[in-house]
């Protein structure tokens, strides 16, 4: 089968032909309908992360936000069949562990990231497999778009997973998203769709555009401001600052300024992750947080039980992840288009759809 393979960090990625996968007895294999292309790729392609034990070796197939149809099952899966449409979290967990027993599956002990290991492969191929599947296995409802289920992929699911049930988004709050790439474009369509009042902070004017027409109230151009966080708060009561901050890329920059953009007791959201230039680190103003008792939360995907209420605010219209969808592409371009993510010119997510 064809698949994009990882030839080392910013080394370009190769179009190939690969075995196709083993399907173990608890997993299954499945053909691959569209696979979102994400910034998380890039990161991996650039080598990040082995502040935090992740060491991407060539030989690697990428993709981690996938939609398909099974065409094997292993002997052991009870819940699955040949030919159900499933998705599956990009961070794959066994179900057994304290935290998976809690409803916290998506941060399990044994967590396994798809497509970053060489014993679970991605779906930037034509079939990608799924280990223990009667637990990572999620069926897609009748109806749904493949091209809107692989947008959900980890941008998605992870600004949901945070602004719904990470932070406190009540209706009338004033919520910050710092980086309207494509997870801070999803936790403005979830803080919108929870009756947030949305602040959109970037420095692309598209980009501030499309989070208009996703909801945001307002919008802040960090290259025509001085101080982004006085700017934020300006949109809100006495200049008191927001309720709910999101920092959605993940440099120190945005990190700080989503902090110091905050009301009293409010909470800070983090869902971008660092690159090379932090490493896992970024100084805060922690005087200010232990005495405006400001919270810090972090997001980390999403358990496979809240895919049912995604799928289900999808279904009911409140929510639409594809018009989070900027483009569909090829196999063959996924390579140039994860290289390019560094450059920051896609507004939107990218889905591949042709295999």
């Amino acid at each position: 089968m064809k698949a994009v393979v990882f030839q080392g960090p910013e080394e370009p990625m190769t179009v190939e032909e690969v075995d196709r996968p083993d399907c173990d007895d608890d997993g299954i294999v499945v053909e691959t309908e569209a696979c979102g292309v994400c910034r998380s790729d890039w990161h991996a392609w650039k080598g990040d992360w082995s502040w935090i034990g992740l060491m991407m070796t060539p030989g690697l197939v990428f993709g981690h936000e996938p939609c398909g149809t099974v065409v094997e099952v292993g002997d052991e899966v009870e819940n699955v069949r040949e030919g159900d449409r499933i998705t599956a979290p990009f961070n794959m967990s066994d179900g057994t562990c304290r935290h998976c027993m809690s409803g916290r599956a998506n941060i399990c002990k044994r967590s396994v990231p798809m497509g970053f290991l060489p014993f679970q492969s991605g779906a930037y191929a034509e079939e990608f497999p799924v280990r223990v599947a009667d637990q990572n296995a999620i069926a897609v409802p009748d109806g749904l778009d493949a091209v809107d289920v692989a947008g959900l992929g980890c941008r998605f699911a992870t600004a949901f997973h945070g602004i719904a049930h990470r932070v406190s988004v009540d209706p009338g709050d004033t919520v910050a998203v710092h980086g309207c790439g494509g997870v801070g474009l999803s936790a403005i369509m979830t803080a919108n769709a929870l009756g947030g009042r949305v602040i959109a902070i970037d420095l692309d004017d598209r980009s501030l555009e499309m989070a208009e027409e996703l909801g945001a109230e307002e919008t802040v151009n960090v290259s025509e401001v001085k101080d982004v966080p006085q700017s934020v708060k300006a949109f809100t009561p006495n200049s008191r600052g927001v309720e709910v901050s999101v920092d959605a890329l993940g440099i120190a920059e945005t990190c700080r300024n989503s902090v110091n953009s905050l009301c009293k007791g409010g909470q800070h959201l983090q869902i971008g992750l660092t690159t090379s230039e932090e490493e896992g680190e970024v100084s805060l103003p922690v005087d200010t947080m232990v005495y405006d008792e400001r919270e810090f939360y972090g997001s980390y995907g999403m358990p496979p039980h809240e895919y049912d209420e995604i799928f289900s605010m999808m279904e009911a219209g409140t929510i639409n992840p594809g018009k989070i969808v900027s483009e569909t592409i090829s196999l063959e371009d996924v390579p140039d288009m994860v290289a390019s993510m560094g450059e920051y010119d896609t507004v939107g997510i990218p889905v591949c759809t042709e295999f």
